[in-house]
């Protein structure tokens, strides 16, 4: 029975199959992703073979800075970038996070099997497969952290993508703007609308911004709070603000809530608070003509 090697050989061993063998390993990594359902499927041949050449250089180069084992993922920022990009790719593709963990722990087979080309002796077989496992198993920690967040990140924008969809901001008459509400009104959507309606202030110089609130089905102090906030911005930028569609049912909550909308101009309707939008349009503009002659 041979003695079991030394850590160094054993790392030599491995990072001699790297060096001289990497279209190899790349080769047979990107077959094995191929042969797995779900893993390969994400990325086309091409981007695979692109993808595995990177990520065994960087390997490569990981291990040629001598730093332990354990820590040449984390340690090492090339490859610690490469495995992240990697995780990223097969997220934005819509491959699980399993099969994203799977197709970098392919690499273990596809190393090994490259090693095994180059020696029989079983002592030292034992003694790569370990360290490639250490190696590896850390790699696959890593992709399935990074893809989980960003998936997080990607849910998240496609979450904002469809608050901005869903509340839209309309130009209906000159200087006149209206977002119709619809639904739930709470601190994000707040945040969305208030930021595309002060945009939108800037970009036609309104003068009036009308919400519309027949779509939302209850108006609690959260939400009259909300709506508060987003006045005080649309009158920090020097337009008015009308609330309009506001029901008998709203009318009579608010006032048991004790909530004070005194200084906002409200109406019932959407078309009675256009009407009253163009009245104040209508003044402004005479008053400025006024002050030219």
């Amino acid at each position: 029975m041979s003695a079991s090697p030394s850590e160094a050989a054993v790392r030599e061993r491995v990072t001699e199959a790297l060096r001289d063998r990497a279209d190899d390993v790349a080769d047979r990594w990107v077959q094995l992703q191929m042969d797995q359902a779900g893993i390969g499927t994400v990325l086309p041949e091409g981007e695979l073979r692109e993808e595995a050449d990177a990520l065994v250089a960087a390997l490569l180069a990981g291990l040629e800075t001598g730093a332990p084992v354990e820590r040449v993922i984390s340690s090492d920022r090339n490859l610690h970038q490469a495995v992240t990009e990697l995780s990223l790719r097969r997220a934005m593709g819509g491959a699980s996070p399993t099969d994203t963990s799977l197709a970098v722990l392919a690499l273990k087979d596809a190393l090994l099997e490259t090693v095994r080309q180059s020696t029989q002796d079983a002592a030292e077989l034992f003694a790569v497969a370990l360290m490639v496992n250490r190696l590896l198993d850390a790699a696959g920690a890593l992709s399935f952290a990074a893809y989980v967040e960003g998936r997080e990140e990607i849910i998240q924008r496609q979450s904002r993508e469809l608050l901005e969809q869903s509340t839209p901001v309309v130009q209906i008459w000159r200087h006149v703007l209206a977002v119709p509400l619809i639904g739930t009104l709470d601190t994000s959507r707040t945040q969305v609308v208030m930021e595309n309606l002060l945009q939108s202030i800037k970009d036609n110089e309104a003068q009036v911004a009308i919400i519309d609130i027949t779509g939302v089905a209850m108006v609690d102090t959260a939400v009259a709070q909300h709506l508060m906030q987003t006045v005080s911005a649309v009158r920090l930028m020097g337009a008015d603000c009308i609330i309009s569609g506001v029901r008998p049912s709203i009318a009579q909550t608010i006032a048991q809530l004790g909530i004070d909308l005194s200084t906002i101009l409200t109406r019932a309707t959407l078309a009675d608070a256009l009407a009253a939008a163009m009245q104040q349009t209508e003044h402004t503009v005479r008053a400025s003509n006024t002050v030219a002659r």
